[in-house]
């Protein structure tokens, strides 16, 4: 999104995450091959330095609480192009909505969408690993089941980070199983299904579609029927 304004092509764009929490720290990173010291930091973001600044690790912005336009009691949410179409104004309640950040982007911006600088840092956006492994199992985030995997997944694989980006693919499936390392494949693509987040609504971003996580449903239903037959 920043890249659409020129403005900041002069600016070295970094990515930090807030402290909630131990287990949520690092969310978001930077990936940095310097030494570590202040000033071959301060000299890397300085100089914009793509051999020493690698890249930036985020989330999908799309999850943000106020991505679109929209208003939450009316259930109208709305790309920015959607909402100038309306006139900005909600087609329920006939009061203005609320406008999202992407608005305000559409409106700064003098690129059009999926530019490209020559010089930009490269971003990889994640899904946290935990809500990839709970997803994937038709579990919650923060149960047993699913910290046996992530705990398993990231001490043999040197990391969350590791796991999600750059560890072989048939190497998680072995420790896995196949569904999760199918997930992390998908995320690495980009290949997830994303409702954006409006008017202090959460988005979500899913790496199975609605379609799979029905398919998986009915054939976790029908193993429990089987297996109650004994």
């Amino acid at each position: 999104m920043n890249w659409r304004l020129s403005e900041l092509d002069r600016i070295t764009l970094i990515s930090n995450s807030d402290a909630h929490s131990p287990a949520r720290m690092g969310r978001e990173a930077n990936v940095l091959d310097i030494e570590p010291s202040f000033y071959e930091l301060k000299d890397a973001l300085k100089q914009k330095d793509s051999k020493r600044l690698l890249a930036t690790i985020e989330f999908f912005p799309q999850e943000g609480k106020y991505h679109y336009d929209g208003h939450r009691n009316c259930n109208v949410r709305f790309s920015p192009k959607e909402s100038i179409a309306q006139k900005n104004i909600c087609p329920v309640c006939g009061r203005p909505l609320t406008l999202g950040v992407l608005h305000r982007i559409e409106k700064l911006a003098d690129r059009p969408e999926g530019y490209h600088p020559d010089n930009a840092i490269p971003y990889y956006s994640i899904v946290p690993l935990a809500e990839l492994i709970g997803e994937a199992k038709g579990m919650g985030r923060d149960t047993m089941g699913v910290s046996r995997v992530y705990e398993s997944l990231c001490n043999s694989l040197g990391g969350e980070f590791n796991v999600l980006l750059w560890a072989e693919i048939g190497e998680i499936a072995g420790l896995a199983g196949r569904e999760i390392a199918d997930g992390i494949a998908r995320m690495r693509k980009g290949q997830v299904t994303v409702d954006e987040g409006y008017d202090g609504v959460f988005g979500t971003v899913s790496v199975f579609s609605k379609d799979a996580q029905a398919e998986k449903k009915n054939e976790d239903d029908k193993d429990h029927e089987q297996l109650s037959l004994f």
